[in-house]
């Protein structure tokens, strides 16, 4: 069974495996043990402390396989960010300039670095073991993290946003890179990449143009690709659009990369999410009926689990789950979990 729990430092060998497997442009996960160690003991640290609303808390969770206990995916939430260090995006604007000498008016789009997202809910970090990409398992590492704002609501702001990696060539040049960054920075694409994702984002405040920039400026093979997604990016992006996302003109300010966001309330697995008691075990029927495929989570933030298992649904609205479901979950009957529907079934 694949269940979604807290990332633990035990758990830094398979995450440095995936950091290896995602190469570079991720900045959250960084092939870098130090910096892994830091995230563990801040995420371990949420899960423990009383909700206070959102204070740059940080709550990382990985896909294990209960076979192998082998920790095959990453999921993340990242409360209130910017509160702590500075969270910069590029804001695209339009300036108006007009001359009634010359009878004409003009608009040319501008990047400004800009904190918008302060106190913001970040959704990242989501990567997926090739050997486990099959159908589904993606979208409940996604979507898990929509049962997370809805279990725990004081731990999480009234914004959730997500970066998304920039586009990148067959040999992983960043042309928004090229040619704007590292102007500015003088290093190469992964050398800032890695620099920032260790050790944070002053490297911006440092050296980072303060002044608008004028897209029209840059060379094509650059414009053309701000707001473009990653290739690899592609999936998840239509995933977030489906929960209703947006793209408002915010970009990354290392491969202009798309920010999109929408305000918590909306989401849409959010809103169809229900709260019901664990009725007890039932297996012929739910074992048998993989066709109608529920989330769940035991809402229990002492000891958070979700999973993707078939359920069923009584009339009086309590629900049943197979025994190993159960126990993966850590339920008693008479619990309360929060489910919400996957799959229906077809005809």
């Amino acid at each position: 069974m694949l269940i979604i729990r807290p990332a633990r430092q035990s758990d830094l060998g398979d995450l440095m495996g995936l950091s290896h497997a995602v190469g570079t442009g991720m900045t959250s996960m960084p092939a870098n043990e130090g910096a892994w160690l830091e995230k563990l003991t801040r995420s371990e640290a949420s899960f423990k402390t009383p909700a206070q609303g959102p204070q740059g808390e940080i709550y990382f969770m990985v896909l294990e396989d209960t076979k192998t206990q082998k920790a095959v995916g990453t999921t993340a939430l990242y409360a209130g960010v910017g509160l702590k260090s500075p969270f910069y995006s590029y804001k695209i604007s339009t300036l108006v300039s007009a001359s009634s000498e010359l009878d004409t008016t003009r608009k040319m789009n501008v990047m400004l670095l800009v904190n918008d997202y302060t106190g913001a809910t970040e959704i990242g970090s989501l990567y997926l073991s090739k050997e486990y990409r099959q159908p589904g398992v993606g979208q409940f590492l996604s979507r898990c993290r929509y049962l997370t704002l809805a279990d725990f609501p004081d731990r999480f702001g009234d914004m959730v946003m997500a970066e998304m990696r920039g586009w990148q060539d067959k040999d992983g040049g960043s042309p928004f890179w090229t040619h704007l960054g590292e102007k500015f920075f003088g290093i190469a694409f992964e050398s800032a990449d890695k620099i920032s994702s260790v050790k944070g984002t002053q490297i911006i405040s440092d050296l980072m143009p303060k002044y608008p920039i004028y897209i029209d400026l840059l060379p094509a093979e650059a414009q053309e690709v701000i707001g473009k997604p990653h290739e690899s990016s592609s999936p998840a992006l239509r995933l977030l659009e489906k929960e209703g996302f947006n793209f408002n003109g915010y970009v990354d300010v290392f491969d202009g990369g798309p920010s999109v966001e929408v305000p918590t309330r909306n989401i849409k697995t959010l809103q169809s999410s229900v709260v019901a008691n664990l009725g007890g075990a039932e297996e012929q029927n739910i074992a048998e009926d993989q066709s109608n495929l529920y989330m769940v989570s035991n809402a229990n933030i002492e000891a958070y689990r979700m999973c993707l298992q078939p359920a069923k649904i009584d009339d009086d609205g309590t629900i049943k789950l197979t025994q190993e479901t159960i126990d993966a979950l850590r339920l008693n009957q008479g619990d309360q979990v929060r489910y919400v529907k996957f799959r229906e079934k077809r005809p």
